[in-house]
């Protein structure tokens, strides 16, 4: 089985859409799934991702798949540093949330207090336990870290997402602590990120990364990616986003 989980294009979030330039990397990675034998594509609910979508489906004349699970994730938290308003999951300060060793612990990161005010792990669970009842659908029964290869198969899925809800499904996948994916790795708009499983004995399978946020149809056409999921680089580097 392979698994592409693509990260909708620059996004307008003031609509749940697309910017202009959102729209011309949907172009561009359509030429690029096009190309693929897909076995079913599969959809968030938001507009980005089935805007992001809606290139690929009408050339190959296809449709996709809605899942709730795949909407981004909808956990806030009080960020140590701005507890007034509640902020999305990955957004905070290095200095903040690596000082406790339990956010780097796959059977730990949601035990903390502000994990538990916002609800977290139940927001983790109800997303990873609906891809797991997709794997099993499609062949691949979880058990414990790793999955049992019943139906194993060759088939090709296109999950159209979110950045967020990309990393919840690494982290499960692998069984590593989503806080470190979701702080540690970063996935431009439109980009392409492969898992593939591996059944080295009969029936036993894991799942293996063989590209994260692969944005190679952008470059070939001198299609720079969007800066939408970064910070500044430089703190001096005004024109950059701070926060």
């Amino acid at each position: 089985m392979k698994i592409l989980i693509v990260r909708h294009g620059d996004p307008d979030y003031s609509i749940d859409s697309l910017t202009e330039k959102g729209w011309k990397e949907a172009e561009y990675l359509s030429e690029r799934l096009c190309r693929l034998d897909v076995k079913e594509f599969c959809v968030s609910p938001l507009g980005r991702a089935k805007d992001t979508a809606s290139f690929t489906l009408k050339k190959l004349n296809r449709t996709a798949v809605e899942y709730e699970w795949l909407q981004e994730v909808r956990t806030r938290i009080r960020r140590p540093d701005v507890k007034e308003k509640k902020m999305i999951l990955w957004d905070w300060l290095p200095k903040d949330w690596t000082m406790d060793e339990r956010y780097y612990r796959y059977d730990a990161w949601y035990d903390t207090e502000i994990m538990k005010e916002a609800k977290a792990k139940e927001e983790y669970d109800w997303i990873t336990g609906n891809f797991d009842r997709f794997l099993k659908e499609h062949g691949y029964v979880r058990e414990g870290h790793y999955y049992r290869a019943e139906a194993p198969n060759n088939d090709t899925f296109v999950f159209f997402c979110h950045f967020g809800v990309g990393c919840m499904l690494l982290s499960h996948l692998f069984s590593v602590s989503p806080m470190v994916l979701l702080h540690s790795l970063c996935a431009a708009p439109a980009s392409v990120t492969t898992v593939v499983t591996e059944e080295r004995r009969k029936g036993i399978a894991s799942f293996r990364m063989t590209s994260y946020a692969d944005i190679s149809h952008l470059y070939v056409h001198n299609e720079p990616p969007a800066f939408a999921a970064r910070f500044c680089e430089c703190y001096e580097n005004k024109d950059e986003r701070h926060d």
